[in-house]
């Protein structure tokens, strides 16, 4: 994984990181002639020469002439950024809530909505459009490998462009102060081949699917049950599950766990994805995320815990 603007992977993040190289080595050279002119003052030269000579070029030319160059460098540079724009083949709306993602996409082939959380998968070497909002609170989409910083404000939308340009996963993290647990509203963005991509789309636009795996048919059964006796699907979607459920499949006030064990980590990267992970955050997500808005499950069984993470690490 990586998530650094040091190493660019689109060319948005390329054209950033020159610009922010120069702006670093325009400092450095001013940052090294005033430590030189400061120690030339502590040596005790009471008179300088040319007083005149350096309030006029150091004062004035200097940033005159040094800031119109920059300043000229930068435009031309950023004209560069790709232009946001909607009409591309792939358009993904992410909402920032306090403190996780929804993820929406809309499936091209088949023009059906399905939500995803935490995670972004787009395709490599294609442009994606992202339709960025809040739930909420003011936050910030920021992946510094693949693109710049844009603020998501409550009643508005507004968008950008990702264009990765080799696969990878690229850490991205709420950039704006959103609250208590704003430092853990990471984001992982998956940069796939156009054809996994495909796959993976096709794939999480269906309903919930139980994986085989070590947990036997009654466990799973009996995890699925619990889901529902506790009323999990009050704030969760489980498509294929809680539609019938006397719940609606586009329930938002949760992240959707229709395909929920494919995931690389839960709780917007606090924890990685397993059967232990998942119990855990079930049982008290408040000792391990305070001010999280899912309370603790209270009243559960250590079998029946077990269950429905067995349940939920199962769905892929």
């Amino acid at each position: 994984m990586t998530g650094s603007m040091l190493d660019p992977a689109s060319p948005d993040a390329i054209v950033i990181g020159r610009l922010g190289w120069a702006m670093f080595a325009a400092a450095a050279v001013i940052l090294a002639a005033l430590t030189w002119l400061a120690l030339a003052a502590l040596r005790g030269r009471r008179r300088p020469v040319a007083t005149r000579w350096w309030i006029v070029g150091g004062g004035l030319a200097f940033p005159v002439v040094g800031l119109t160059v920059l300043l000229a460098w930068s435009s031309v540079t950023t004209a560069r950024l790709a232009h946001v724009t909607s009409q591309t083949p792939l358009r993904i709306a992410v909402t920032g809530k306090m403190w996780w993602w929804d993820i929406r996409y809309t499936d091209p082939a088949t023009g059906r909505e399905f939500a995803t959380a935490n995670e972004l998968h787009i395709p490599v070497g294609q442009p994606v459009y992202l339709s960025l909002g809040s739930g909420d609170v003011i936050h910030a989409f920021w992946v510094p490998a693949l693109a710049g910083k844009v603020d998501m404000v409550p009643g508005r939308l507004h968008g950008l462009v990702l264009h990765a340009l080799r696969a990878g996963v690229y850490r991205g993290q709420c950039a704006e102060y959103c609250g208590e647990q704003h430092a853990r509203m990471a984001l992982d963005v998956v940069a796939r081949p156009p054809e996994e991509f495909a796959r993976w789309l096709a794939g999480q636009a269906g309903p919930a699917s139980e994986a085989a795996g070590p947990a036997s048919g009654a466990t799973l059964a009996r995890g699925r049950e619990v889901f529902l006796a506790q009323r999990c699907n009050a704030c969760h979607a489980v498509r294929g599950v809680t539609d019938g459920a006397g719940m609606a499949a586009a329930v938002t006030a949760g992240p959707d766990l229709t395909h929920v064990g494919s995931r690389r980590r839960i709780a917007a990267g606090t924890l990685p994805n397993h059967v232990g992970t998942l119990a855990g955050w079930v049982a008290d997500p408040q000792a391990i995320k305070p001010g999280a808005r899912m309370p603790a499950t209270r009243g559960l069984s250590g079998a029946d815990l077990r269950a429905l993470a067995a349940w939920l690490e199962a769905l892929k």
